[in-house]
């Protein structure tokens, strides 16, 4: 004998923000501690991955055993090919045109052993291992904290409420930059209070970009690539002719002002129908 049974695709247990970001925090947090005390180990530096890998694994315990809740509305779909060049697109803008000027300027000069096939190949090495850290982060802030922030909060305030969250998980390694590359050198508190200060709005309106990728695609993969480009093409472009001052003041200003018009303009309409995803009920048949 069938019986037709509802379920409320929306947690058992409400969603907590507070007690989301204590697990994913307390699991991913420590992985960026390494670097205080051992700052020149390579090792060291590469733990920054797992705290990103992190970030989904603190995301699943806290939606599967915390508020038993579901996973259907993280963007489980390919997305449009037109997404995948754009995601590749952009990283190329923001960090290869500022070097490119600088090098046509005459303010910086391609090293004698710079060929343009290995530093391909070092980008798409580096890019392939990141990808796994990119797709941790991605799920947890974009997949599956922004649609529960929708069931609380308008659009705009829960781009921004995720945006500051965002910010706010890399702080170990804002302040690290603080102590290890001091804008006042006599002052680290100082050079860490203005770094985050500098840092604040770009990295918002930068997580506003990962947003907009993620929703107008319907697609993890997609704004995985883009994590993962976005970082490797940056790091590629650092180990053959290391980023000058241009290229920091271009990434910042460019990503704030693109970031800014999405949240201002930009057409957030999919986001809306993945909130009213998130509230269907879901029926199946249990004898």
């Amino acid at each position: 004998m069938n019986n037709n049974l509802t379920n409320q695709s929306q947690s058992d247990k409400k969603f907590s923000l507070l007690t989301y970001l204590l697990i994913v925090f307390a699991i991913s947090w420590p992985f960026q501690a390494f670097i205080f005390f051992f700052p020149e180990a390579l090792w060291a530096s590469k733990m920054l991955l797992v705290s990103m890998i992190m970030v989904t694994v603190g995301t699943f315990i806290a939606g599967k055993y915390v508020f038993r809740d579901t996973f259907r509305d993280a963007g489980w779909n390919w997305g449009k090919p037109k997404y995948y060049l754009i995601v590749f697109a952009l990283p190329v803008i923001v960090w290869v045109f500022p070097q490119f000027i600088t090098i046509l300027l005459g303010m910086q000069t391609l090293p004698e052993s710079f060929n343009i096939f290995n530093a391909i190949t070092l980008f798409l090495q580096s890019f392939t291992i990141t990808l796994i850290p990119a797709f941790g982060e991605e799920f947890g802030w974009r997949g599956y904290l922004l649609p529960r922030l929708l069931l609380k909060h308008s659009i705009k305030k829960a781009l921004i409420i995720q945006a500051f969250i965002w910010w706010g998980w890399h702080l170990p390694v804002l302040i690290f930059a603080g102590i290890n590359t001091p804008i006042v050198k006599e002052n680290i508190i100082l050079s860490i209070i203005i770094i985050l200060a500098i840092s604040i709005v770009p990295s918002m309106m930068h997580a506003v970009i990962f947003s907009y990728f993620w929703s107008a695609s319907s697609s993890l993969l997609v704004a995985t690539i883009y994590h993962a480009a976005f970082d490797e093409v940056r790091d590629t472009v650092e180990n053959i002719v290391s980023l000058g001052s241009l290229a920091q003041l271009w990434q910042m200003l460019l990503l704030t002002f693109i970031g800014a018009i999405l949240l201002w303009k930009g057409k957030w309409k999919k986001l809306e129908n993945r909130k009213n995803a998130i509230a269907k009920p879901v029926h199946y048949s249990h004898s």
